[in-house]
C-alpha cells in the first residue's frame, strides 16, 4: 500500500510517500526557518500563507522522488491535530481535494502519536515500550502497548521542554531555531557554570511529570543567583548549564517510569529528540535500550504521518470529508496506570 503523508501542523510543509507503513519512497520537507528567523519564532499567519504557496510543488516533488504518479497512490494520511489551525487547514484541505480527485480513502492523524511511530520507519520495534515525546509543544512520558495504544504516565504541568529552549535562546539572542542553537553553543560551554534549579513537584501525583516554567524564569530573570561566581557569564556557559538541567529533569522522570514499569526499551520522538546531550545521557544508562529516529525524522515530517496512517487505512479507519482541524487535542492527560 502506497500512502501519501501530509504534515503542515506548524512551519514545515512536508509530504512523503511510504510503502506498507515502513519503506520511505520519498520525503520532502520544505522548511520555513529562514522566513521566521527575523521574528525568532513561528508567525502563524505567515506559516499558513506559505504552506498555501508551497504545498502543490511539495506534493509534485514528493511524487517525482517516489517515481510514481498520483494515480498509483492507495491512500492519504494527513495531520489534523494538534498544531496551528491555519497551517493544519492547508494540509487538510489539500488532502480532501486529492481524495475527491483520485477517489481514494484518507485518514487523519494526530501528529504527536506519529512522532512516536517515527523510529519504526527505520526498524521494526516490538511492543510494549516507554515513549518519550519531547517537542516545542509537548513533553510526555507514555507507556506504548501498540500502534495506537498509548497511555500517558507523565507530562509537563506548564511549558514544554522545547518551548523553554526556544524562549531562552530568543532572550539571549543565541540563534534560531532555539533548540539547535543551544545544543551547538552548549558544546563549547561549562555546564557547571550555573546551578539552575529543578522543579519542586511534591504536591499531588507528579512522579513522572516535568515543569519548565521555573527553570526558564531562573535562566532569564535570576541568573546571578545561580552563578558559580567564577565562570564567565557567556552564552556558551548559559546554554550548557541550561541544557544540562533541562535534560536531566526529563531523564530523571523517564528512569523512574522505566523502574516502575519494568520496561527496558524507550522510543523517543519529537524535535528535542535530536538533542545531543539527551542522546548521550540515555546512551550511558545500563540495562535500557533507547531508540531514536534519524535526525531528519525527529522534526515534523510527512513520512511519520504516512507510516502511522498506513495502519489506520489498513484497518479501514477512514475519515470523512467533514473532518475538521484542531489546535488542541484531548487525551494527553495522564491515563496510567
Amino acid at each position: 500500500m502506497n500512502v501519501l503523508g501530509i504534515e503542515t501542523s506548524c512551519d514545515d510543509c512536508s509530504i512523503a510517500v511510504v510503502e506498507d507503513g515502513r519503506r520511505i519512497l520519498s520525503s520532502i520537507v520544505a522548511t520555513q526557518i529562514d522566513i521566521h528567523r527575523p521574528f525568532m519564532g513561528v508567525v502563524p499567519e505567515i506559516a499558513s500563507r506559505t504552506h498555501t504557496e508551497w504545498i502543490h510543488d511539495t506534493f509534485s516533488e514528493s511524487l517525482r522522488q517516489a517515481g510514481m504518479t498520483a494515480e498509483k497512490l492507495d491512500g492519504i494520511a494527513v495531520t489534523s491535530r494538534p498544531g496551528l489551525v491555519g497551517s493544519l487547514l492547508v494540509g487538510l484541505s489539500f488532502a480532501k481535494g486529492l481524495v475527491l480527485a483520485l477517489g481514494i480513502p484518507y485518514t487523519t492523524v494526530n501528529h504527536v502519536k506519529a512522532h512516536l511511530y517515527a523510529p519504526q520507519l527505520e526498524r521494526e520495534i516490538p511492543y510494549p515500550f516507554l515513549g518519550l515525546l519531547v517537542s516545542g509543544g509537548h513533553t510526555m512520558i507514555c507507556r506504548v502497548d501498540g500502534v495506537d495504544d498509548i497511555r500517558v504516565m507523565g507530562t509537563t504541568i506548564d511549558d514544554a521542554c522545547g518551548e523553554a529552549f526556544d524562549k531562552v535562546a530568543k532572550y539571549y539572542n543565541m540563534g534560531y531555531p532555539g533548540g539547535v542553537a543551544i545544543d551547538r553553543l552548549a558544546r563549547k560551554g561549562n555546564p557547571q557554570a550555573f546551578a539552575f534549579p529543578g522543579p519542586n513537584l511534591h504536591k499531588g501525583d507528579h512522579r513522572y511529570d516535568v515543569s519548565y516554567s521555573g527553570l526558564k524564569n531562573a535562566v532569564i530573570n535570576q541568573i546571578d543567583q545561580f552563578w558559580d561566581g567564577v565562570s564567565e557569564k557567556s552564552v556558551e556557559n548559559i546554554a550548557a548549564s541550561f541544557q544540562k538541567r533541562a535534560i536531566d529533569i526529563l531523564v530523571k522522570r523517564l528512569l523512574r517510569a522505566a523502574e516502575d514499569t519494568g520496561l527496558e526499551r524507550v522510543v523517543a520522538g519529537g524535535g528535542v529528540a535530536a538533542n545531543s546531550y539527551l542522546r548521550s545521557s540515555l546512551a550511558d544508562v545500563k540495562g535500557l535500550e533507547v531508540l531514536f529516529p534519524p535526525l531528519d525524522l525527529c522534526t515534523d515530517n510527512g513520512a511519520m504521518i504516512a507510516g502511522l496512517g498506513y495502519h489506520y487505512l489498513k484497518e479501514g479507519r477512514f475519515s470523512s470529508l467533514s473532518e475538521a482541524a484542531s489546535a488542541r487535542v484531548e487525551g494527553f492527560r495522564k491515563t496510567y496506570p
